[in-house]
């Protein structure tokens, strides 16, 4: 007996560029820039960290050796998701 697919796939995620402000991502064909000013988890994260990056169901980035969960929402919007961490 076989599984039937449950859906389309989609393509990884892509890390393009670092830079010493943040980095670019390719996700489903659209780049986003994650600025480390908004996106502290990855100031002293490791290249290898940053380009271990996997994505769930279409929306959700999740970097497993940095214990990061990010959906694009709060990518586009970061001014939306305050940092709660102190």
């Amino acid at each position: 007996m076989r599984s039937a697919n449950t859906g389309i796939g989609t393509s990884n995620p892509e890390v393009l560029n670092l830079s010493p402000h943040g980095f670019w991502l390719m996700v489903n064909g659209v780049e986003y820039f994650l600025a480390f000013g908004d996106f502290p988890w990855f100031r002293s994260a490791t290249m290898e960290q940053i380009f271990a990056v996997e994505l769930y169901h279409g929306t959700h980035l999740y970097w497993p050796a940095l214990d990061v969960d990010l959906s694009l929402d709060q990518i586009l919007h970061p001014e939306q998701f305050p940092l709660i961490a102190k």
